[in-house]
This record gives structure tokens, C-alpha cells and sequence, in this order.
């Protein structure tokens, strides 16, 4: 079982250095009135989804949990999401409803899921409750008119390091408080990535120093490099299917870092395993790209994972320093920025009545200039050409 559901807290009062943010969250729900939601914004780790669980637990209410990316557009959001927040609860408790991740629904025009919400929000008869790492992208803005924001901010380590500790002393591991603090710095303000660490780290009942040092101190690289330590040190499925949930990198750069890395980890039989289910996990992100088939996402991420942790007989005892695909990695961004261009052209071809060609050689430029010199001139030009979050973040690069 992973301890970050065995020690999950079961009352705002165990819910480490978020007072001011539980108690806006509990205030909304005891004086709840229809037509307006919450949203609790912060990074992954910092206690969004364990403060609804943990507030339900000391109300007695139900909660029912759906993930945004699961339902974008808008007949899915009403049937799903509406649905719940019309009926009554069992036994005729009071219920939360939790819209995990809600950075995920789609902002297109066409799919609807943002504008879908918003009508749920207003006909729903209970709280509803939203988490997001980030908020404040502009397709969100009308949902923001109708949500109460509340920020988690990022753990202080000595925070994280005093529950590392009350787990440690229940688990009866060995470690002294020193490299408590270690994990918990390493954790980046993630208490849940930590945690993680933690158990991950406590397979022998005893974590030394040695130990904690194969984790890297370095922000951006830490949480893939982490990543790729529990799958390939781990044999625990509970631990290595959550590995890539939290790494901020998008899915065809993690395969470039296992395909770099597994070869100096594995050999031998257990390298050829591990890439059995590698190749097989590539089958099905190929059928995504032709088909569109998103339902495949879960087996992807059970073989990169389970797949390859299940493939080694034992876990390796030496120390391998994982290091980025980097030659590979550079022809790999340029192609995405040809591609993200492209997609671009091709969006706008229509609007301004041009050809793709023309509008990458002659438009494109011009927007880039204007994006990242004139903010107020770029706000117009996004509006009216209907640009989304990642098209106009692309143009200010």
C-alpha cells in the first residue's frame, strides 16, 4: 500500500502549513450557496485533493471525484459532472463534488467543456470543488468570474519533514533527522513526491546517506530523475505506475529519457524485457497519433512503468547517474517547433484568408514581434484570432 494513502490526513487539522487555504475551503462549503464554485490552485503536492477528503471526512459527506482531462467536452461535462451535482447523495448526506485537475478541460470553442462547467456550477444543489496546478491561463477566465480562488502555496520543507518523520517513526524505519530534511528539501515543496521518496527509499528498513545522494538536487531534472529511479530501482507496481504523473514534461520527451538511460540501468535478459514492453508501449502511442485513440494513455503508462520495473529480476545495486537524451533531445524540440508553426499556420490559414505557406513566412513573424513586445496589443490579436494558452505562450518564445 502507498503510504501516501495510508497516512493521508483525515481532518483539516493534519493538513501541514495550508491554514489560511482549509479554512477559506471549509467556509465555502458550511456557507454554501449556489451559483458559485472553488478553486484551489497551487503545484502538485501541496494538499489540494487530501483538504476535500479530509473536510468530507470531518462533515460525514460523500465525495464524488472526477478527473477533468477524462471529461473535455461538453456533453461528457453535463452528463458526468452535471449528473452528479443533481442528484441526491446516498442516505441523504451532504456531498462535495471534486473536479480534479480542471487545467485540463479543453478551452476550445468547439468541444465546450469550460462553458458546460459554468452552467453546472450554476443549476448544481452542492459544493463543487476544483484543483488545478495553473489557473490563470486566459481560456479560464469567465470560470474564475464564477469560483472563489484559493492559493496553495509551496510547503516549507520543515513541514514535510515533520510528517516524513511521524511516518518514519510509525514504519520503524532508521534514519536520522538530518536526512529526514534531506528528503523533504529534495521533495521540492511536494509533500506527496516526498513521501514517495520516502518509502521508496525504506525498502530496507534503514536509509542512509548514500541512499538519499542518488537523488538529484537539481529542480528541473530532480522530478524526471526521480522518476526514472523508482521505475527502474523499484519492483513495486504501487510506487513506479504514479512515477511519470507529476514529471512536468510532455510524454514523447519522457520516452527519449528512458530510451537514453535504460540501457546503462538493465542488460542482459531484463534489458530485453524492458524493451519488449517499451516498443509495445510505442504501438500504442502510434495508434493515438493515427486513430485518436486517448484510451490507450493508461496502458502507455503501465508498461513505461510497471512494464519496465516488472522486467529486471532484481533491482541494480550501483549507482547510475541518468543523463538527457541531449543529441536526440535538440532534433526532437526543433521538429516540435516546426510542427507547433505548422499547426499554427493551419489554424489561422482560414481566418486570414491566406495560404499556410504565406502566413508562416510572412505572418507568423509579425505575431512573434508583437507578442513579445506589445502585451496589450497581443491580448487584442489573441481574442480576435481565438489563440488558446500553448499557441500564445509559443509565439512569446
Amino acid at each position: 500500500m502507498l503510504w501516501t494513502d495510508k497516512y493521508k490526513p483525515k481532518k483539516l487539522s493534519e493538513i501541514q502549513g495550508q491554514d489560511k487555504a482549509v479554512s477559506e475551503l471549509k467556509h465555502h462549503v458550511e456557507k454554501f450557496k449556489p451559483g458559485k464554485a472553488i478553486i484551489l490552485a497551487g503545484a502538485a503536492g501541496t494538499g489540494k485533493t487530501a483538504s476535500v477528503y479530509a473536510l468530507a471526512n470531518e462533515l460525514d459527506y460523500d465525495v464524488i471525484e472526477v478527473n477533468a482531462s477524462d471529461f473535455r467536452n461538453k456533453e461528457n461535462v453535463e452528463k458526468i459532472i452535471g449528473g452528479a451535482a443533481k442528484q441526491q447523495s446516498l442516505f441523504s448526506k451532504g456531498k462535495l463534488i471534486l473536479v480534479d485537475e480542471v487545467d485540463g478541460i479543453s478551452g476550445n470553442a468547439d468541444r465546450g467543456g469550460v462553458s458546460a462547467l459554468q452552467e453546472v456550477i450554476v443549476q448544481s444543489k452542492f459544493p463543487i470543488i476544483m484543483t488545478a496546478n495553473d489557473i490563470y491561463d486566459q481560456k479560464f477566465s469567465s470560470l474564475r468570474q464564477k469560483s472563489n480562488v484559493v492559493s496553495f502555496s509551496r510547503l516549507n520543507y520543515l513541514s514535510i519533514a515533520h510528517v516524513l518523520s511521524n511516518i518514519a517513526k510509525h514504519e520503524h524505519i532508521k534514519v536520522n533527522e538530518e536526512d529526514i530534511k534531506s528528503i523533504a528539501r529534495r521533495g521540492g515543496g511536494d509533500i506527496r513526491a516526498a513521501i514517495i521518496d520516502l518509502q521508496l527509499l525504506a525498502v530496507e528498513k534503514e536509509i542512509s546517506k548514500e541512499d538519499i545522494e542518488q537523488l538529484s538536487p537539481r529542480e528541473q531534472e530532480e522530478t524526471i530523475f526521480n522518476a526514472l529511479l523508482k521505475v527502474f530501482k523499484s519492483k513495486d507496481p504501487k510506487i513506479v505506475l504514479e512515477a511519470f504523473d507529476y514529471v512536468n514534461e510532455e510524454q514523447d520527451k519522457i520516452f527519449l529519457w528512458i530510451d537514453k538511460n535504460l540501457p546503462d540501468e538493465y542488460s542482459g535478459k531484463d534489458l530485453a524485457k524492458a524493451y519488449d514492453a517499451f516498443s509495445r508501449a510505442d504501438v500504442f502511442r502510434g495508434r493515438i497519433r493515427r486513430r485518436q485513440h486517448w484510451r490507450f494513455l493508461v496502458y502507455i503508462n503501465a508498461l513505461i512503468t510497471a512494464g519496465i520495473a516488472l522486467a529486471k529480476e532484481e533491482k541494480s545495486k550501483s549507482f547510475v547517474k541518468y543523463s538527457p537524451p541531449t543529441r536526440i533531445l535538440k532534433l526532437w524540440q526543433a521538429n516540435m517547433k516546426y510542427q507547433k508553426r505548422k499547426e499554427l499556420a493551419k489554424k489561422l490559414a482560414p481566418i486570414l484568408h491566406t495560404s499556410p505557406k504565406e502566413i508562416t513566412q510572412s505572418t507568423i513573424p509579425y505575431l512573434q514581434l508583437i507578442f513579445k513586445k506589445n502585451k496589450k496589443m497581443s491580448e487584442e490579436i489573441a481574442k480576435e484570432l481565438k489563440l488558446e494558452g500553448e499557441e500564445i505562450l509559443w509565439l512569446k518564445k
